[in-house]
């Protein structure tokens, strides 16, 4: 069956191999479709319930049995520099990292202005021990760049109407200290000492000189107090 998930993708449909041999193919098409002897990050993708449903517990001992002994052997043999994995879910990051020991993890939405799972327990183990946090979905989909507008996404879908209230009240504090939600929404991801960089979607080169800005733009410290008081 077909499962067109990504847009203009080729009409292929999709297989989750977390096996060793199933990595090691995976791994060595894309050095041939890039032309590179070597790959710097390895990340196993989608290894949470979030994207498995019930079939994460098996999904999840195959890659320990077999992707995880791949990418260290390929790190062993300087065919990947690093490895990890790239996540939808702060509890299966967590656990990957406990089992695995990877070098980095890649965290999509669940440390945002508008959410923090990943902050009691996820963000404090991968400083202790040194992971390399990327975060993505720093937006939620779109929501944290857009406001609360009509038709606004959040986690691929559109927003529901606890999470417009939400960023609603989020916006009108920052419209208060002269700051857009997307500049604040962008450093609040960076702060953390484990996070060594994000994932900033953009459409139009307009948005990376943006996104540039508001990387290095000042926010009044106000802001935040206010945001933690709210």
């Amino acid at each position: 069956e077909s499962r067109q998930v990504f847009c203009g993708a080729l009409d292929h449909s999709v297989s989750y191999d977390y096996s060793y041999d199933g990595v090691m193919r995976s791994l060595e098409q894309s050095l041939l479709r890039l032309g590179v002897s070597h790959i710097d990050l390895a990340l196993v993708h989608d290894l949470d319930p979030w994207t498995h449903g019930d079939a994460y517990e098996r999904h999840y001992a195959a890659a320990l049995k077999g992707a995880v002994p791949a990418l260290q052997e390929m790190k062993s043999q300087g065919v990947i520099r690093a490895f990890g994995a790239g996540l939808n879910d702060a509890d299966s990051a967590e656990r990957f990292s406990r089992d695995a020991s990877p070098d980095a993890i890649l965290l999509a939405g669940r440390y945002s202005l508008l959410e923090q799972p990943a902050l009691d327990s996820f963000l404090p183990l991968a400083e202790g021990t040194g992971i390399g946090v990327i975060l993505g979905g720093v937006f939620n989909s779109g929501i944290l760049a857009t406001g609360a507008i009509k038709g606004a996404r959040y986690d691929y879908a559109e927003a529901p109407p606890q999470i417009l209230d939400r960023v609603r009240r989020i916006e009108s504090i920052c419209e208060r200290h002269g700051t857009p939600l997307r500049r604040a929404a962008v450093q609040f991801a960076l702060a953390p000492p484990a996070v060594s960089s994000l994932i900033l979607g953009a459409a139009r080169p307009n948005e990376v000189t943006m996104q540039i800005e508001d990387i290095a733009a000042p926010i009044p410290t106000a802001l935040w107090a206010e945001l933690r008081r709210e």
